[in-house]
């Protein structure tokens, strides 16, 4: 089997699977959902809190998975081989950096916390690709030792960020603030040009 066959698909399986596992708060703001939900005369019950309690799981998912793919990229800036994943991996700590203070203070403006709680365990679970934790000590060892460094950087990094975009579509569907729908929008759109070029770079680096 082509070794890049095997891998888009083992990630794609895999994402799809760990979905289930992260995204099941998000499910319920689905309009399939949301249309079981409706009341007499077509009224959601309790549509804004519902909204607000997708929001606010969003963000308490996103940050820390967005802190996983600054920690693989800060790796990448001083370890990677080719130019274009060191320019990719600048791209990636300045846009998500950005969008980690903005969830912060949306989070803290509406929900009245002073901090995002510390969610890390359960982004773990969605995190079990290639055989790793993604974003804990070991995965970011074998990225510190992995050679080539830029192949490895990709294999961890498409998984990632497809699941981003899935979490950014469904939050699209659900979500009734406009910050948080153009949020989403700009995931789908920055992550899936990413995951384009990294696919088209290890064809062309890697193929067999």
């Amino acid at each position: 089997m082509n070794t890049n066959t095997f891998m888009w698909g083992l990630g794609g399986i895999v994402v799809g699977v760990v979905l289930t596992l992260v995204l099941t708060p998000l499910w319920s703001g689905t309009p399939g959902y949301r249309d079981s939900m409706m009341g007499p005369g077509g009224t959601m019950q309790g549509g804004g809190r519902m909204s607000g309690e997708i929001d606010s799981h969003f963000i308490e998912q996103m940050i820390p998975h967005h802190e996983d793919a600054i920690t693989m990229a800060k790796l990448a800036s001083t370890r990677a081989e080719h130019e274009e994943i060191k320019t990719l991996a600048a791209n990636i700590i300045k846009a998500q950096s950005a969008e980690i203070d903005m969830m912060d203070q949306w989070y803290k403006s509406w929900f009245g916390n002073d901090e995002v709680p510390y969610v890390r365990s359960s982004m773990g679970i969605g995190m079990m690709m290639h055989g790793g934790m993604m974003g804990n000590d070991t995965d970011t060892a074998r990225l510190e030792n992995a050679q080539p460094f830029d192949k490895a950087f990709i294999e961890e990094m498409i998984p990632h960020h497809q699941m981003a975009v899935m979490m950014a579509q469904m939050l699209s569907r659900a979500t009734e603030r406009p910050e948080m729908e153009q949020l989403a929008a700009d995931i789908i759109k920055a992550q899936t040009q990413e995951i384009d070029a990294m696919r088209e770079w290890y064809r062309t680096w890697y193929a067999q």
